[in-house]
């Protein structure tokens, strides 16, 4: 893959982050149970970054679509509760999608993403308001993190199984260079 096509395909990538995270806070949240938790519908496209991406490349999608979020929609608290979510679950993403496919499913890194951005918001939001005692609303995340990271990996299975293209970019990523 040539620089310009990798650096194409990384935008879109963070192009389409971007448009499906900003629809997704256009709509109320959909859980009564657990105010402010949403689907979290743009970690399908982080999910294929991780797996068509290398590690570098990856994060700047999600780079990318953290800055353009906030930029476009948000204000500097919600910067910070996104940052630290978005970075605990990329890390934690990648990591356990380093275990390989035959320990972890896409859905289990969903999951483990997904989980891990909830922390992450909870622990600035633990920071901000000068108690731990926030955390106690992670039972109740961590519920419909589990749920929604399940919907959220069988989507970006399904979408990676079906991207016509997906065998070019994997085969670019593992080897560095052009199939024959």
């Amino acid at each position: 893959m040539t620089k310009n096509q990798r650096l194409v395909y990384i935008a879109l990538l963070a192009s389409q982050a971007v448009i499906i995270g900003l629809l997704e806070r256009a709509i109320p949240f959909p859980f009564a149970i657990a105010p402010g938790a949403k689907l979290g519908l743009a970690n399908i496209i982080t999910v294929m970054a991780i797996y068509t991406l290398s590690t570098r490349d990856a994060g700047k999608v999600v780079g990318i679509r953290l800055v353009l979020t906030s930029l476009l929609g948000g204000t500097m608290s919600t910067f910070m509760y996104s940052a630290s979510g978005a970075v605990l679950s990329f890390i934690g993403m990648w990591a356990v999608h380093k275990l390989g496919p035959s320990r972890v499913s896409m859905i289990g890194v969903s999951v483990t993403g997904a989980i891990l951005h909830n922390v992450g918001q909870l622990l600035v939001a633990s920071w901000i308001a000068q108690t731990w005692t926030v955390l106690l609303y992670l039972p109740v995340l961590s519920f419909i993190a589990v749920l929604s990271g399940i919907a959220v990996g069988i989507a970006a299975n399904y979408l990676l199984t079906h991207v016509k293209k997906l065998h070019y970019y994997r085969y670019l990523r593992e080897s560095g260079e052009q199939p024959n």
